[in-house]
């Protein structure tokens, strides 16, 4: 039985249209309704980079009955609201998918502008009356988004008052009267579908049964973050507006106030950053929030976290580089920067969530880190991650400690403070600015015990051992995974290892590979920094070849692994701006296992006629 056939649901739908048409906001409805219905959901939305314009944007959901991991390459269903921008996208629709479009343009098309002169003999069209049927119904076309999520719902047969529901929670602050025109305008493109003859083999089977008391909840990587941020107490936030990390600070705006916590937008990365540093100071829970130029912009800074031992919380969202790059595109080109980018030795922990509920959790250990160890947290997640939904269960009680902070003994009288005392595992007691009678001086200029400039030789080798090494005990922080191996277990002829975003669709092509009888496995490496060097070298271990895929052009991850570890590891860079494709992934494990070298990166781009 292969992999399709153990999933009674598996459909992939692709939504694509205009800034303006309504199209991020159906097939928002949409995957937040299958995820009431119980289905696994994973979806990612691409917009134009503008702020204000008419660029192309495409919601992809896909709905399955069994847990998957990534988006499918080709989606099972193209619904087109602007056939510009749709028609470039018809080829990413699988044989015998289905093309839903308006076959009732308001005017003459020109010869070729029409997608219907796009299809493939084997793709299925779907043509329907999106605008007048809208027009129809609520007098005007601004509801034929709602049409076709409505003619959509009807051709398979989807429960409309999941819909409705849904429909209802995504216009609850606005008047009752559009919440009504839109479920209207559902309703009408419902029958419109129902009364459709079927001509794909989609369809959607019965949802999986899950526990009703579970906390299930459709949510992007950023929602989690939050999340868990909220979850783990944090007390104070400062940032600045970048994409893709934006969302954040804006969801954190609206529900930290009503925890008591404080948030302000400052002028730049470099003052949110150097507040952040001094509320935790303070001993209150702080975090920012930056993309790779926020991130460049905040480095100075991060030394002096490290060096006064300060814990804060660095949410770092990657896109396309380098400088301002592409803002709307992911990529995972900031790995170098987030775990070497300082001056000096200026080692901090770095965690890369795989998923949506990673997020969560590596968001609420983050804080438990930086406190406990009394250092800078990088939390590396990308647009991809940061804007991609799923259907996650979240824990029904909160799984982080609120407090990490090692206490202070009391002093015997008249006994100076070591506020960076040597002590057996690194960490220093660490008083609060407040704390009677434990004054002590923090700069960021190398000091002794007591936080006092000092450049003796051997005070910089002790203070430097003492940052690095108090590090090494966040490798068996309990409750987070740090690196996890997939599929075959013992000696494999292919393995996999990956980080971040990307490791979703190097299981599901792991999954493949096994099933051509490809002795194969995958491990995630959740922790960057420090390195977790037993678990990957041991995994290594019993792999014949390592293959690491990743999104961005220098091989950076591969970089770091070959750079710890001393060993030789195959490569697959892709820069796309979109994630990484399963199918790439699976050419290149069946390339290395029959022994043939895989092309180079060039020849590739020619053998797609880019060039």
């Amino acid at each position: 039985m292969n992999r399709n056939q153990r999933s009674t649901t598996d459909i992939q739908i692709a939504i694509c249209g205009s800034a303006g048409d309504g199209t991020i906001a159906t097939g928002d409805i949409l995957k937040r309704a299958m995820a009431k219905l119980g289905f696994k959901v994973i979806a990612f939305d691409l917009y134009p980079p503008e702020i204000r314009g008419f660029g192309k944007c495409i919601a992809r959901a896909r709905i399955t009955s069994e847990q998957v991991y990534a988006l499918k390459h080709q989606s099972d269903v193209l619904m087109s609201l602007n056939d510009h921008h749709a028609i470039p996208h018809v080829g990413e629709v699988c044989e015998y998918g289905a093309v839903m479009y308006d076959d009732t343009p308001i005017a003459s098309v020109a010869e070729g502008a029409h997608i219907s002169a796009h299809l493939a003999p084997t793709h299925l069209p779907y043509g329907v009356a999106f605008r007048e049927i809208s027009e129809r119904t609520t007098s005007g076309a601004k509801s034929r988004n709602m049409v076709a999520v409505g003619y959509l719902a009807g051709v398979y047969s989807m429960p409309r008052e999941v819909f409705y529901d849904t429909i209802r929670a995504k216009f609850k602050a606005k008047p009752e009267a559009i919440t009504q025109a839109n479920i209207t305008a559902f309703d009408a493109g419902f029958e419109a579908g129902a009364a459709t003859f079927q001509l794909d083999f989609n369809f959607l089977g019965t949802p999986p049964k899950r526990d009703k008391a579970a906390d299930l909840i459709m949510m992007s990587g950023n929602n989690a973050i939050v999340r868990g941020g909220l979850d783990a107490d944090i007390e104070t936030f400062f940032g600045y507006p970048i994409t893709p990390a934006t969302s954040i600070m804006e969801i954190l705006a609206t529900e930290m106030p009503k925890r008591g916590g404080r948030l302000v937008q400052t002028e730049d990365e470099i003052s949110a950053v150097a507040a952040t540093i001094g509320a935790g100071y303070a001993g209150v829970r702080s975090a920012t929030a930056t993309s790779g130029p926020g991130l460049a912009l905040m480095t100075e800074m991060l030394g002096l976290a490290a060096i006064a031992e300060v814990p804060i919380v660095i949410f770092v969202s990657q896109r396309g580089g380098p400088s301002t790059g592409m803002p709307t595109k992911t990529e995972q080109s900031d790995l170098h920067l987030a775990v070497f980018g300082a001056a000096g030795d200026g080692q901090r922990i770095v965690l890369a969530p795989t998923n949506v509920e990673g997020c969560y959790v590596c968001a609420g250990k983050a804080f438990e880190m930086a406190e406990q160890y009394q250092t800078p947290v990088i939390v590396l997640l990308d647009l991809y991650l940061s804007n991609r939904y799923e259907a996650v269960i979240l824990p029904n009680t909160i799984p982080f400690d609120q407090d990490c902070n090692k206490g202070i003994a009391k002093l015997r009288m008249g006994a100076p403070y070591r506020r960076y005392e040597l002590t057996d595992d690194w960490v220093s007691p660490r008083a609060i600015p407040g704390d009677g009678g434990f004054q002590h001086v923090i700069t960021g200029l190398e000091h002794n015990e007591f936080g006092r400039p000092s450049d003796q030789s051997l005070m910089h080798g002790l203070m430097s051992k003492k940052r690095h090494e108090k590090l090494k005990a966040a490798l068996h922080h309990p409750d987070i995974t740090i690196a996890k191996r997939f599929g075959d277990e013992g000696a494999v002829d292919i393995g996999l290892l990956g980080w971040g975003s990307s490791f979703g669709e190097i299981l599901e092509a792991m999954f493949e590979a096994r099933e051509e009888g490809i002795r194969c496995s995958a491990m995630k490496v959740v922790m960057l920094s420090p390195f977790p060097v037993e678990q990957v070298s041991a995994y290594m271990d019993d792999c014949k070849v390592i293959l690491i895929p990743e999104l961005n052009y220098e091989g950076q991850f591969a970089n770091l692994v070959s750079s710890v570890l001393g060993r030789s590891v195959k490569r697959l860079n892709r820069v796309y701006g979109t994630p990484m494709r399963v199918d790439e992934i699976v050419k290149e494990i069946r390339l290395l296992n029959s022994g043939r070298s895989p092309p180079t990166t060039e020849a590739m781009v020619i053998q797609r006629g880019a060039l």
